[in-house]
């Protein structure tokens, strides 16, 4: 099976199964001298590890991450940094009775079609725990970008239709509850709706909302090597993202050209944009504006109610999926996003940029 890496000159290989010994990455091309340690990666696994709250999966798993190359002395080498998660908590009986039978919303079919068999406990490579790795490798690369000034937040925009206000945005809010949305009366909202999905053995999906400042002009290429196209990939590379957006998105199509472009006008010997209907990307560059992008994330397909689908021998069967489920995937994703966001840009701006910390401070005038 190929495709289990991303990136060019900063590239990431995940590699590992839910239910096997663990599950890990291997990023090639950070920059030597980078000062990191074990904590740095465990803060951002820490924000997607399940067992958070009752709208997560109850698996109970510590995620504690290993580094095991690529640092001395607290810093990178500039050699291939190689991260490992054991599993530890692994129920692996709690998918037996679906070993012949393929669920509905997942991999199941598709990957026994392909490949003629399938690793059934709980999906294998197709399993959000895959996405560890993604969350550990983009750790390391928003830690260098920080040092160049460029921030990463994602956030919960919308869960269930239930939209975060302009009024109420508040970053400080996403620590105080548990969907990671910054708007406290928005939360109070999605509670009652994820309760009531609770109750009815049901599930949610939303969208997620990513801003990146600080960014310089010019990262990304004006072809096929687009950064809104590169940004596109590596998100809805995304177990259950099913849409991508950036900027004004789909909205751009009921706006005229007047409405859509973005003025130019020059603040202090800088140029800048009075709006920012593209996203901070024209003609395929960072155009020095936030870069504004969401993702739509689909209900989770584990539900416990009764659904329709077939097995392996070609019978019309039921199906009841028990287990330890989110019963919204939205709130762990967001870490997610925020990590393949901050791959994708560090990537970019390796492209132009030279192979040390050092020499990337220069180019940005430290």
């Amino acid at each position: 099976m190929a495709g289990s890496g991303f990136g060019t000159n900063f590239r990431i290989t995940t590699w590992g199964e839910t239910h096997g010994a663990g599950v890990g990455v291997v990023v090639d091309g950070c920059p030597a001298g980078l000062p990191l340690e074990r904590e740095d990666v465990q803060k951002y696994l820490d924000r997607r590890k399940p067992g958070q709250s009752k709208y997560t999966t109850q698996r109970k798993e510590g995620d504690q991450v290993e580094i095991l190359s690529g640092i001395f002395e607290g810093r990178t080498t500039g050699t291939p940094i190689s991260m490992v998660v054991y599993n530890k908590d692994q129920r692996s009986k709690d998918y037996s009775n679906i070993k012949d039978i393929y669920r509905p919303g997942h991999a199941d079919f598709t990957f026994d079609m392909k490949y003629g068999f399938r690793d059934y406990r709980g999906g294998g490579r197709s399993s959000g725990r895959e996405t560890i790795g993604r969350v550990a490798a983009g750790a390391v690369a928003a830690k260098v970008l920080k040092e160049l000034g460029i921030e990463i937040k994602a956030y919960a925009k919308a869960i269930a239709g239930i939209e975060v206000s302009k009024d109420h945005f508040d970053f400080a809010e996403m620590n105080n509850n548990p969907f990671n949305m910054p708007d406290k009366e928005a939360a109070k909202l999605v509670q009652e709706k994820a309760d009531q999905m609770i109750k009815e053995m049901d599930s949610i999906g939303g969208i997620i909302e990513c801003q990146i400042t600080g960014m310089p002009v010019g990262i990304g290429e004006t072809v096929f090597d687009k950064l809104d196209a590169e940004l596109s990939k590596a998100i809805m590379s995304i177990g259950s993202v099913k849409g991508f957006e950036i900027g004004d998105g789909f909205e751009a199509a009921n706006l005229r050209g007047s409405e859509n472009n973005d003025d130019f006008i020059c603040v202090d010997g800088k140029i800048e944009k009075e709006t920012n209907h593209s996203g901070g990307v024209l003609g395929g560059m960072s155009d020095g504006s936030a870069i504004v992008f969401r993702a739509a994330i689909k209900p989770t397909p584990s539900i416990a109610q009764t659904q329709k689908t077939v097995n392996r021998d070609l019978d019309n069967v039921e199906i009841e999926i028990h287990g330890r489920h989110d019963p919204m995937i939205v709130p762990r994703a967001v870490v997610v996003v925020e990590s393949m966001a901050a791959v994708t840009i560090l990537d970019g701006v390796l492209k132009n940029l030279g192979a040390t910390m050092d020499n990337i401070k220069k180019i940005y005038g430290e």
